[in-house]
């Protein structure tokens, strides 16, 4: 890891289902370094269907990292995106077998998605450590946004890059996060009534913004 950026946050925001977002983050003076798109997950009220995932792709999205966000994928969603400017894959529940050969085979990036609640579910990096570009650590409850104990990941911002998630909130203090990870990854703490709220994800770009300047 580069010493100039480790004590650097990135912001990841996710579960954009609209145009005026997207480009407003895009457009944003500090904008997010990646932005996920719920591509499969039904379950989630910020899943997209492929004929709106596909047009509001459409926008030149700068230097940002376009992520798809899925949860089992079959062959079918895989083949779906594999058309669309994604650069990264998050996968949740699949096995390490499996994402590499999705890894080979569609050249992308890839994030292992790990929900934690226990030591023991922070353990199952070790089976991916050769196939993520980044690891995140989520909560239990995938839309929910559930939190865990972050110190579960503390040692390992050394090794890997780390993706943080979990019932973080816009304003909270970022610098707690500094020793466990790259990136911060928010998304249903920047809503409002169900929507996406552009006031709270103002403040959510300004305070990582802000913690990089002090730091």
């Amino acid at each position: 890891m580069n010493e100039n950026n480790i004590n650097k946050l990135q912001s990841k925001i996710c579960g954009i289902t609209d145009l005026k977002t997207l480009k407003y983050l895009i457009d944003h003076p500090y904008p997010p370094s990646f932005i996920g798109f719920i591509v499969n997950y039904k379950k989630s009220k910020r899943y997209l269907g492929y004929k709106k995932l596909k047009n509001i792709l459409k926008v030149k999205k700068k230097k940002i990292n376009f992520v798809a966000v899925l949860v089992k994928p079959t062959t079918k969603d895989l083949e779906n995106i594999s058309i669309l400017p994604f650069d990264y894959y998050q996968i949740y529940d699949m096995s390490p077998q499996k994402i590499k050969l999705i890894k080979n085979k569609y050249k992308k990036k890839i994030i292992v998605a790990l929900t934690v609640n226990k030591k023991k579910d922070v353990e199952k990096y070790k089976y991916y450590k050769n196939i993520a570009d980044i690891f995140l650590f989520d909560g239990k409850g995938y839309e929910k946004s559930l939190s865990f104990n972050h110190k579960l990941i503390k040692n390992l911002k050394s090794k890997f890059k780390i993706m943080l998630a979990g019932n973080i909130q816009p304003d909270d203090n970022l610098e707690n996060f500094l020793e466990i990870a790259n990136i911060i990854d928010i998304s249903g703490s920047l809503e409002t009534y169900g929507k996406k709220d552009i006031s709270k994800i103002n403040i959510f770009l300004n305070n990582i913004k802000k913690n990089n300047y002090e730091n």
